[in-house]
This record gives structure tokens, C-alpha cells and sequence, in this order.
């Protein structure tokens, strides 16, 4: 078969398949263009998303005439004046956007730069450039794409419902957004929920505006902020509680200088962040920005610009784990303020849908004789007496006690009965408060014992005969090669022929039985993420079954001094929002909540 040269118009159909995937990705150049030309104020609309139309009009700097011929061509870009694809400090950069878009459709650009008389416009149909003419707008660039992809009929058969690739572009869109909180964004057009999010102020403040522009309130009342910095490497933002979480990743939102991103390296250290705070299966929700030099990101390894590959992708590991850690250490004993607002909508729900019903008075009921008639003092007081002689559900030897106002002023307040021998209810000075006395001190012993062996180094006991574990060459030497870090985590082993290494020491927690599963899942994690946190994943899930059965059992009854020492402790203690199993260990019911079930509110 003869090789021959692709017609150019073709090669720039082929290639636009790698970059403009999707409506969703031709927006997002757009609007990237958008930003890069200095932008103050990006407007969106689409229809059919995004397919029928797509239009982005700016306020940016604009283009004269010869450089609005020149941006249709294939690799023609202002973005790297120097050549350094090292240095890369703009969204775009490769100058493909523009002629991949121009071949697969209908593309006119109008533009006028700043100081112009007028503005231009230029046409391309599937490639087919046509003449500039003058054009009457403001300063900025006004890009509108029809019939995308109507010249390669196969791809149209691989896009979604226009509703789905609407909400495709929105969040397109919104992540753009939340990048660059200083301009000014809408979204309009069929199939979605258009918005039009004003410019925010510069600084933290400005950014978590944004964000609750873009996230809602929930995150905002729900946020932990996020700091660190180490040499020339920033990492800021928000994250959420780890009460507040989601069965899945899609709400971890991730930049890396202004670029929105997926990276591997970034995803397993928020899941490394919160192990000692969610299951497996729960995902918490954050917006993180990093901020570094160019030249230790290479922003060049996808054809949409979705990915990136650091330079050293251990240290922006470390930086991301040990700076979310340090904001969940913060926030100690605060929970999601969520749950209490969720609890009153299905007691209110329940109650419309007839579950909390008054009974029926009975046939020779006679209202002169209810304790509530005016004249029926004596009705009163009987009604009383039987009421306080019934046997309560609750422990009231805290209630005899009144309450230290230094207890009340704390956050989880002072302890005011003990109910069903399980709950703690305590008042606060604005509300109460109801503790799972088994959920909130499991978590305070499991936090102790990881201190103890923070403190104290993992316990280890010495195997009396090595213990020989049989396995293929590469993952034993991987092992081999990780045992000064093993060694370190109380699993000594050393080399022991071909494909198998002899363990001498093995951490205490740990059941000789377990060893060896144990080997061969940290050969497998070595083998796909180089590092050993298995181990220690491991050990921390020893340590909370252990926490479990040496906590507070439901249905023990506790002392009034063991309740508030067990409220105070839990202010004290970092993650004592949550049990070990990511479930909140108290709701909190303001009086206003509480006025809303009765219906003052």
C-alpha cells in the first residue's frame, strides 16, 4: 500500500478529534482563550448543546486584523513567545483550538484589539477560510461555532443527549469559574440552569465567594480552609468536613496554576488525607489550588490539557497530604452543620404525610375533666404526679445537677440526661445537643492509640522462627527494595532466595496469619503507587477495631462527671465529628430548629 500525504484539510479533521472531543471541549478552549487575552468578563450561550451553537463573547485585549488571519492556522499561537515549552505560564498554548474547530465546522470571529478603529470578522466553513471585513463591536472577541462536527457525520453518533452534553459544557464552565473567581461569568441556553456569577474580590474571601456562587451554601457552611507552602510551591483552598461526603470523586475540584485538572498523584493524597476519616467507599468534597513555577509542571501530556506530570510528584504529594491534615486536625470536634436541618425536613415530612398523627379522644371523653380546663387544678397536679411517678426512659442524675456555665458555654455544652442508656442529650446556650456516647468514644480511644504509637513507635514482636513468604521476582524485590520503610512500620524482612523474602519481625497488632495477605496486597500497591501506605492503612484499621470493642458500649449507663468529661474531650480531639466509619457521633439542634418542629417558625 502506497504512503501518500493527507489532504491538510483532512489531517486538521483528524486531529481535531483529539482536541475537541465534545462540545464541552470546544467551550473550554474558547473560554481559556478568553482568560488568556486578559478577560474581565466571559458570557457563554449554547443551543443544542453546543452542537446547533456555541457562543463566547469577551472583553479581553482583542486582535487586529493580522493576527485574527493568522489564529486559523495550525500552530500559530502568542503564547509562548520565547519557544520554552518549559516555561509555560498561560491556559492554551499549542495553537491548535482554533483551525481544529474551524475544520469540523462553521466559525466566525469577530474582534476588535484596543485603540482599533474597528473591529474585524472572519469566516471559516469546515475549513474553507474566507476574506476579513470590517465589523462594528466593542473591545474584545466575540467567537461563535455552528453545526459542530457536521462535516465528520461519525462523530455526531457518538455524542450524548443535548441535555447531557449541556451540562457537560456547564461544568466546563464552572470550573473555569471557580479558577478565576476575579471575572466576571454567565451561562446561558437550552438544556440547563443558566447563571451569572459576578466578579469576586481578590484573596481568600473572594475565592470562597466564588465558590458558594458556583458550589452552593452547602459548601460554604461545610468548608475547612486549606494553607500550606514550601519553597516555591503553594497549595490553598477549601476542603469539606469529613462529615459532609459523596459516593463518588465528582465534587474534588483540582487546579494546578489556574489549570483545571485530574492527576493521579493528587487524587491518592486526598484519599490518603482522609483514611482516618471515611470508608472506602465516601469521598469528600474540596476545591485545592496549586500554585508553582512552571518548569516543575509539564502541562503537555494530554491532548485536551487535563492532565499534568510533575517534576517531583513525591514532594506535591506530601504537600497535599500533610496541608489537608492539618485543616481536618483543626477543626476537632466539628461536624457537618447539615445533618441538623436534613432531621427536622423528615420529621416535618413525616409529620405531612400523616406519620406523627393526633390520636382520636375517646367517646366519653370529657373536656371539663382535661387537666388542661381552666378550672381543673386538681386535674393539673394528678396529671403531674402520674407523669413524674412513670419510670423515665432517661438518666436524670445529670438534670438534678445544675449545670457549671462553663459547660454550658462550650460547644457540645453540659450533659442533661443519658437516653435508652446510648444517647447523650446536653444543652448548649443556644440550643442541644445529641451524642452517640459508643460512635463519639470509640473515636477519642482510637485517636490515643494512634498518638501512643506516634509517640512510642509501631509495638513489634519478633517472630520465633522466620517466616518465609513465597512470590514472584518483581514483587519480591520491590518489598526487598522498600524494607528500610517497612522496617520503620515494625515489618522487618529481609531476602530469602529467588521470589521469596523471610519475615523476622511483624508489627504487634497483627496475627501471624495475617502476614502473609498482608505481603502480598503491599507487593501490589508498591507495584501501582510506589509507596507503602497499605501498611499503615492497615495497622490504623487494627488499631480502630481495637478502639471499638475498648470504647463506651451502648446500654452502659454513664455518671454525670463521665458525660461532660467525655463532651469536653471530644472539644479537645481532632475528628471527634465523626466515628471511624465516617458517621457523625452528634447532632446539633439549635433553638431555631427546634421551633421549627413546633411551628413557631
Amino acid at each position: 500500500m502506497t504512503i501518500r500525504r493527507l489532504d491538510p484539510i483532512l489531517a486538521d479533521r483528524i486531529a481535531a478529534g483529539e482536541v475537541v472531543e465534545r462540545p464541552s471541549a470546544a467551550v473550554k478552549e474558547l473560554v481559556e482563550n478568553a482568560l488568556d487575552a486578559g478577560a474581565t468578563r466571559v458570557d457563554v450561550t449554547i443551543e443544542g448543546g453546543g452542537q446547533k451553537l456555541i457562543r463566547v463573547i469577551d472583553d479581553g485585549d482583542g486582535m487586529v486584523e493580522a493576527d485574527l488571519a493568522l489564529c486559523v492556522e495550525r500552530h500559530a499561537t502568542s503564547k509562548i513567545p520565547d519557544g520554552d515549552l518549559t516555561n509555560i505560564a498561560t491556559l492554551g498554548f499549542r495553537g491548535e483550538a482554533l483551525p481544529s474547530i474551524a475544520s469540523v465546522a462553521r466559525l466566525e470571529i469577530f474582534s476588535r484589539a484596543s485603540g482599533a478603529e474597528h473591529g474585524s470578522k472572519l469566516r471559516v466553513e469546515f475549513g474553507a477560510v474566507g476574506a476579513l471585513v470590517p465589523a462594528a463591536l466593542a473591545q474584545g472577541t466575540r467567537v461563535e461555532v455552528r453545526d459542530l462536527f457536521a462535516a465528520t457525520p461519525a462523530r455526531l453518533k457518538f455524542l450524548k443527549s443535548e441535555r447531557s452534553e449541556a451540562q457537560a459544557v456547564a461544568d466546563a464552565v464552572k470550573r473555569l469559574a471557580m479558577a478565576n473567581p476575579g471575572v466576571r461569568f454567565s451561562l446561558g441556553g437550552e438544556g440547563l440552569s443558566g447563571f451569572d456569577h459576578q466578579a469576586c474580590p481578590p484573596g481568600v474571601e473572594g475565592l470562597l465567594a466564588r465558590l458558594t456562587q458556583v458550589l452552593g451554601r452547602d459548601f460554604r457552611d461545610n468548608a475547612l480552609a486549606v494553607e500550606a507552602e514550601r519553597d516555591s510551591v503553594k497549595l490553598w483552598g477549601f476542603a469539606g468536613l469529613p462529615t459532609w461526603h459523596r459516593a463518588n470523586s465528582l465534587a474534588q475540584y483540582v487546579f494546578v496554576n489556574g489549570r483545571p485538572v485530574r492527576d493521579r498523584q493528587i487524587a491518592g493524597a486526598i484519599r490518603a488525607a482522609y483514611m482516618d476519616y471515611l470508608s472506602s467507599d465516601r469521598h469528600p468534597s474540596l476545591a485545592l489550588f496549586l500554585e508553582c513555577p512552571p518548569r516543575m509542571v509539564d502541562v503537555n501530556v494530554h491532548p485536551a490539557k487535563a492532565e499534568v506530570r510533575f517534576a517531583d510528584p513525591g514532594f506535591i504529594r506530601g504537600l497535599v497530604i500533610g496541608a489537608l491534615k492539618q485543616s481536618l486536625a483543626s477543626a476537632l470536634h466539628r461536624a457537618t452543620p447539615s445533618i441538623a436541618p436534613a432531621a427536622i425536613e423528615k420529621f416535618i415530612a413525616g409529620a405531612q404525610a400523616g406519620f406523627f398523627t393526633r390520636p382520636a379522644p375517646a367517646r366519653d371523653w370529657d373536656w371539663r375533666a382535661s387537666p388542661a380546663h381552666p378550672g381543673s387544678q386538681a386535674g393539673f397536679d394528678d396529671a403531674a404526679n402520674d407523669f413524674y411517678d412513670a419510670a423515665p426512659a432517661a438518666d436524670a442524675r445529670a438534670h438534678e445537677i445544675a449545670p457549671a456555665p462553663d459547660d454550658l458555654a462550650a460547644p457540645l455544652g453540659a450533659a442533661r440526661a443519658q437516653i435508652h442508656e446510648t444517647y447523650i442529650i446536653a444543652q448548649t446556650s443556644d440550643g442541644l445537643v445529641l451524642v452517640d456516647q459508643h460512635a463519639a468514644h470509640e473515636r477519642l480511644v482510637y485517636e490515643r492509640l494512634k498518638r501512643a504509637r506516634a509517640e512510642n513507635g509501631v509495638a513489634r514482636q519478633a517472630l520465633l522462627s522466620p517466616l518465609v513468604v513465597d512470590l514472584n521476582s518483581a514483587d519480591a524485590a520491590r518489598l526487598v527494595e522498600a524494607a528500610p520503610l517497612l522496617a520503620s512500620l515494625g515489618l522487618a524482612l529481609e531476602p530469602f532466595g529467588p521470589g521469596a523474602v523471610a519475615v523476622h519481625e511483624a508489627p504487634a497488632e497483627l496475627k501471624i496469619g495475617a502476614i502473609e495477605p498482608l505481603l502480598r496486597d503491599l507487593a501490589d500497591s508498591l507495584a501501582e503507587e510506589g509507596q507503602a501506605a497499605p501498611l499503615e492503612k492497615k495497622l490504623d484499621h487494627v488499631l480502630a477495631t481495637m478502639a471499638c470493642h475498648h470504647s463506651v458500649r451502648a446500654g452502659r449507663r454513664l455518671a454525670p462527671e463521665e458525660m461532660n468529661a467525655l463532651l469536653r474531650e471530644m472539644e479537645r480531639t481532632p475528628g471527634a465529628g465523626q466515628c471511624n466509619h465516617g458517621r457523625p457521633t452528634y447532632v446539633e439542634l439549635k433553638l431555631a430548629d427546634i421551633e421549627k418542629l413546633f411551628g413557631r417558625r
